[in-house]
């Protein structure tokens, strides 16, 4: 069987290393390609009336592109975007298109299911925090954290200390909220944050690439 290709859909830079390197782990027979197109976070960021139909219209012309080079599925990358990759998904029923974090908030809410029913949704790009709670079930409480600063120290090449930000800011708020089941790292930028976040938690922490490259292996069928 041929490798299958799978287009990756990046509306951050930051994304690129995070969701490569989970493939290199858990799927390195998968082909990949990467899309980036930068300037959606921008205008996003900058956009009085949000995801409109011109943003949608956009994603929908990414996805005809990357399905017409041949590929078996598509992950995108930004958590902001949720209705233009529904939208995708529409277009595209017999593909698998996910967004890049229904997979983790499948194994968030499968925790928060057998604990308190709570769990911590870790952001570092404002509108992540305005879209991405409403996709949990409304059974599961979600604790909403903005960490503000991380992203620009990410910005200017200092990994380090975007990871330092975060895992302080998390243990600040756990202190505050806990108990919580799980903490979920809403964007793939933050994945590099999750070592750092073990370190001052027991709390499962869970990444947006290891449950999306982990989902779509599983949906594609793939070894």
């Amino acid at each position: 069987m041929d490798a299958p290709r799978i287009a990756l859909i990046h509306a951050l830079a930051h994304s690129i290393a995070p969701i490569e390197a989970e493939f290199a782990r858990a799927w390195p027979r998968a082909a990949r390609m990467n899309l980036l197109d930068d300037s959606l976070s921008a205008d996003l960021a900058a956009s009085p009336g949000g995801l409109d139909e011109r943003m949608t219209g956009r994603f929908l012309a990414l996805a005809d592109y990357a399905f017409g080079t041949g590929a078996a599925g598509i992950l995108f990358t930004c958590s902001a975007f949720g209705p233009c990759i529904d939208a995708v998904a529409r277009r595209w029923p017999d593909r698998p298109v996910m967004k890049p974090n229904e997979a983790m908030i499948d194994d968030a809410v499968a925790l928060a299911r057998a604990g308190v029913r709570r769990v911590a949704l870790v952001a570092t790009f404002g509108p992540t925090l305005a879209s991405m709670p409403a996709e949990f079930p409304g059974d599961v409480e979600v604790v909403p954290l903005f960490v503000d600063g991380a992203m620009a120290a990410l910005d200017r090449g200092d990994g380090d200390t975007h990871d330092r930000l975060v895992a302080g800011a998390v243990t600040r708020s756990l202190d505050a909220v806990a108990p919580v089941d799980a903490i979920a790292l809403a964007q793939f930028s933050l994945a590099r944050a999750a070592a750092a976040m073990s370190r001052v938690t027991s709390v499962p922490v869970l990444t947006t690439p290891g449950s999306a490259v982990r989902a779509l292996r599983g949906r594609l069928g793939s070894a």
